[in-house]
């Protein structure tokens, strides 16, 4: 991927008196879709509006293409916002939605008619430009939201949980939507949501934020296969989390017994927490694995079962498309790659920063 788009350089902001950013650095590269997520009042929305200029940070500067634009208005910025509330003008045509903000620019009438169409092709919408915004869906209002957006040819679309208002099925066809809208168009999309599948459905990069604090930036595969810290991972799909203890280099005991990991460098028997993905937990016979359980409680969920198993006394997640009914004793094996080992947050501040000892 190319260079950086955008670099948020020591943003901290507060509001009441409240730290919602805590001396936050984040770049975005060109035509990159990288998504802020977290829960609410982390500050993902804060720090879109601090690129959108709708806040001004109080501390920090805002570089966009290598200029500083911190004290720039929102219509000063080669960027467009959609926010989840449409806000399309209930009185004007779709038409006239979308070319709003080129009557502004002064454009000529051929040019604004040629952006509509085309607008309104890249939406799936055609055809619908004389009709009235409450004669349409909540998907369609939001692409409609989107096309007005897009005809602006802004280097960056910020988007602001837009698809929240939607339900399910609608918002899946608008993911994939917004993924082909990216590759045709190469604009920069930067996308707020809480929503952690959306996230890792569409995503580039992950931005996974909590309290203030950024808590890991990466690919859906390294957030999903390689969390930071137990908030990351308990946040991002299920885990089994165990607080355990680093033997030495590529041995951890869980729960009273050893386990074969790959992980090194964190030191002799220290306190560690481990991350276990249900689905990398196999149940074998009993014997035959590391430590013995009982499978206490299943759900069939269509691609796989659920399962609790409790074994040395800890309630274990189990994903597995064999079925294993209440009851039965088994084995609990773990591959040695599928174990994750992160170090212990020693305060509740460090585990808010994502800070590792």
């Amino acid at each position: 991927m190319s260079n950086k788009l955008i670099d948020l350089q020591h943003i901290t902001k507060s509001y009441d008196g409240q730290v919602i950013l805590d001396d936050l650095n984040l770049y975005i590269r060109e035509n990159e879709f990288l998504t802020l997520l977290g829960p609410s009042g982390c500050g993902k929305t804060t720090t879109l509006r601090i690129i959108g200029g709708f806040e001004k940070p109080d501390q920090g500067r805002v570089i966009f293409g290598g200029e500083d634009i911190t004290k720039l208005p929102p219509n000063k910025r080669h960027l467009n916002t959609v926010f989840q509330k449409y806000a399309l003008f209930t009185h004007m045509t779709i038409a006239e939605n979308i070319a709003f903000g080129l009557k502004i620019k002064n454009k000529s009438k051929a040019y604004i008619d040629d952006k509509i169409k085309y607008a309104l092709k890249l939406v799936n919408l055609e055809g619908y430009g004389n009709r009235m915004p409450d004669s349409l869906s909540g998907g369609q209002q939001q692409r409609i939201a989107i096309a007005r957006a897009i005809v602006n040819e802004p280097k960056v679309l910020l988007l602001d949980e837009p698809l929240g208002a939607l339900d399910l099925k609608l918002r899946q066809d608008m993911q994939y939507e917004l993924i082909r809208l990216k590759n045709e168009l190469g604009i920069t999309f930067i996308y707020v949501t809480h929503d952690q599948e959306e996230a890792l459905t569409m995503s580039d990069t992950i931005v996974v934020m909590n309290q203030g604090y950024i808590q890991q930036v990466g690919t859906p595969e390294d957030i999903y296969n390689e969390p930071e810290n137990a908030f990351v991972a308990d946040f991002i799909g299920d885990s089994n989390i165990i607080g355990s203890i680093m033997v030495r280099d590529e041995l951890v005991e869980i729960l009273g017994a050893k386990f074969a990991c790959v992980d090194k460098g964190f030191g002799e028997n220290k306190p560690v927490d481990v991350v276990i993905r249900p689905e990398d937990v196999e149940l074998v016979e009993p014997d035959c694995g590391t430590i013995n359980g009982v499978v206490t409680h299943i759900i069939f969920k269509g691609v796989h079962y659920e399962m609790e198993v409790q074994a040395n006394g800890f309630e274990w997640l189990v994903h597995s498309t064999d079925m294993f009914p209440v009851g039965t004793k088994v084995g609990i094996h773990v591959d040695p790659y599928n174990i994750q080992i992160m170090h212990k947050p020693a305060s509740e501040d460090e585990e808010a920063a994502g800070i590792d000892e």
